[in-house]
């Protein structure tokens, strides 16, 4: 039974009570436009989508972005690189904290609209302080109105990546998408979740029946899988991008694009191995010219501080998974950057 419901402004209201300033919608325009033709390929630079596991509280997600903005100085040439600013990212159990949606405070209740205030006014103080827009995570499909004119990257979650919303939802969107492999890790789930958000749908969402044009970004990344047993299997791995690319090849879909999750189960959340997933893969972009031309990025978990904790206690320490700290992080993307 719903116990208590309370209605929630729709995004064209929140929009207006905290718009993105006319001076930033530039830099949001251009951004997409980098992201993008990464993915197209008429840019050779590498993507490269990096922060924490969960965006929990401003203060050290807007210190990390701006540390960000000043490396992006030194490496622009060659790597792009977007934020992960994921505001929707839950504990796994989805009991306790559910992200910043729902608690802008993890000390305190849920409440929702606070948290649609919280994420918006974070991300154009992330805009501001750095000149990057960032990644978020497609969790709640319902909900891409109240961020969308702030989000230059959204991903759908390997828990999500078969749900139809999500894929429906990603064919309405006007940046890229990228879609993680199902926790099976079955490359043809991915591949036709791909097929579905570049396709053009017709679908109700928010009391409305919605059209789309189809999501010619949206594109794979490759997360490992788990088994039965619990065990990680990663496909980083030379053999399994290959596969990917010739499923791409018989399948006809549009820009072929594989971003390599160097967390999750490819490191098996041994979060240090981060730095050994991106160098390996790295050598293999130098080895194969196929190789190089789908791999077009990285996701890397990084934060201030390295490791995660069970309280939000520490500045800048994930209250998620264990992610790189700053250090190591500016080290990998220099020498990713020397690397393209």
């Amino acid at each position: 039974m719903f116990r208590k419901c309370i209605k929630i402004p729709d995004p064209e209201e929140i929009i207006a009570a905290k718009p993105l300033p006319e001076s930033l919608k530039k830099v949001k325009a251009e951004r997409d436009k980098l992201i993008s033709d990464v993915i197209t390929g008429k840019s050779d630079k590498l993507l490269v989508i990096v922060g924490p596991c969960s965006a929990h509280e401003a203060a050290p997600v807007l210190d990390y972005v701006e540390r960000l903005g000043a490396l992006n100085e030194k490496v622009k040439d060659k790597l792009t690189l977007v934020p992960r600013i994921y505001t929707n990212k839950p504990r796994t159990r989805g009991v306790g904290y559910k992200g910043m949606f729902s608690q802008p405070d993890p000390t305190k209740s849920e409440d929702i609209l606070k948290g649609i205030f919280a994420i918006r006014d974070m991300n154009i103080r992330a805009i501001e302080a750095s000149g990057l827009t960032a990644a978020d995570e497609m969790l709640y499909p319902a909900n891409m109105g109240y961020f969308q004119d702030l989000i230059s990257y959204h991903a759908v979650g390997a828990r999500s990546s078969e749900n139809q919303l999500h894929r429906l939802v990603a064919s309405g969107l006007d940046v890229p998408v990228g879609i993680k492999n199902p926790m099976s890790g079955s490359i043809l789930v991915l591949l036709n979740s791909v097929y579905a958000a570049q396709s053009g749908q017709v679908f109700k969402l928010n009391g409305w029946q919605v059209e789309t044009d189809g999501n010619l970004l949206a594109h794979s990344i490759l997360r490992g899988a788990v088994d039965g047993y619990g065990n990680d299997i990663p496909n980083y791995h030379y053999e399994t991008v290959m596969q990917v690319a010739e499923g791409y090849a018989k399948s006809g879909l549009s820009n072929p694009a594989v971003i390599v999750d160097a967390n999750h189960s490819n490191s098996g959340k041994k979060f240090i191995q981060q730095i050994r997933i991106c160098n390996e893969v790295m050598q293999n972009r130098s080895f194969d010219g196929d190789f190089r031309r789908i791999v077009k990025g990285f996701m890397i978990e990084s934060f201030i501080e390295e490791g995660c904790q069970a309280e939000d206690s520490a500045y800048g320490k994930s209250i998620t998974d264990p992610c790189l700290g700053w250090a190591d992080t500016e080290r990998l993307l220099l020498d990713i950057a020397e690397r393209v």
